[in-house]
């Protein structure tokens, strides 16, 4: 069988100097996380990322930005992940949506209390996409195309 990177997408989204965070189940720990998940088959990058922020947190999410492509070979369960990840904006808020299997709560935080809480981020792209993102870096989203 061929190697390949499992691809996922995450999202930056902050409000007032906080950022939409989850709390989630991931191999019996509580950990914190973006918004973030696989990417399904047919969808585009941008598709994925809206979705998986829908689905998490409740909330509309529009991307605007690409953060950064990072490829992270996981110690915990040696899989490696190619994650590309979007900042944006949310636009709605569905108060009536149940968030998905696993999801404990969305919570908004600042970058030092998800510092303080570093024993519980998922990995250590969590504070990096962050870091990248509050450094300006960022790029266009035409830099992600989807052919059909």
């Amino acid at each position: 069988m061929r190697w390949q990177a499992n691809v996922t997408v995450a999202a930056v989204i902050e409000k007032d100097g906080r950022f939409l965070m989850i709390e989630e189940e991931s191999d019996g720990l509580v950990v914190i996380n973006q918004p973030a998940g696989h990417l399904e088959k047919g969808e585009s990058l941008l598709e994925a990322t809206k979705r998986e922020v829908l689905e998490e947190t409740a909330w509309d999410f529009e991307p605007e930005k690409v953060i950064g492509i990072y490829l992270y070979p996981s110690p915990h369960n040696e899989i490696t992940y190619l994650r590309i990840c979007l900042s944006g904006a949310c636009i709605h808020h569905h108060l009536e949506l149940q968030l998905d299997d696993g999801i404990i709560q969305a919570m908004w935080l600042t970058r030092e209390e998800l510092e303080a809480r570093e024993n519980s981020l998922r990995s250590p792209l969590v504070i990096r996409c962050i870091d990248d993102y509050l450094s300006g870096q960022q790029y266009p989203l035409e830099l992600l195309n989807h052919i059909d």
